[in-house]
């Protein structure tokens, strides 16, 4: 069984290859673990790959083992981004955000809230190098 630290949302297993959360559930659904309604199937759950546990509220979304999705998704073609690459476009999209544009209607706050938090400081720094004046809070605790 995978650590605690290995279960995460669709959404942020997409998030480690660089893929929207569409694509990483497409691709899960492809190897037969997803069903058609986003919910991991009895071969999913059988192979250790989604949290069954998750399954038993409806509001709570499946959550699904990076660990064991990794050779899945990899032998689709997607490859994980490096830590580097994660601040490199994190910090890229912030500061475009800062500067703001009449098309864009999402504030820097808002898209923070998505910002891993094990990427808070790192993106912060680079921030700061850039001259940008938003920063990311920091979750205490």
């Amino acid at each position: 069984m995978a650590s605690e630290s290995s279960w995460l949302s669709i959404s942020d297993l997409g998030r480690l290859y660089g893929i929207s959360t569409h694509h990483c559930g497409r691709a899960l659904q492809q190897y037969g673990w997803r069903d058609e309604f986003g919910q991991p199937t009895p071969g999913a759950l059988e192979a250790g790959a989604a949290n069954s546990s998750s399954l038993d509220c409806s509001w709570q979304a499946p959550l699904w083992n990076a660990d064991v999705c990794k050779s899945r998704l990899e032998q689709t073609g997607y490859e994980l981004i490096s830590r580097t690459t994660q601040v490199e476009q994190w910090t890229d999209l912030l500061d475009a955000l800062e500067e703001g544009s009449p098309s864009i209607n999402v504030t820097p706050e808002q898209m923070a809230e998505e910002l891993p938090n094990e990427l808070v400081t790192d993106v912060n720094n680079q921030l700061e190098k850039r001259g940008c004046s938003f920063r990311v809070p920091e979750l205490v605790g």
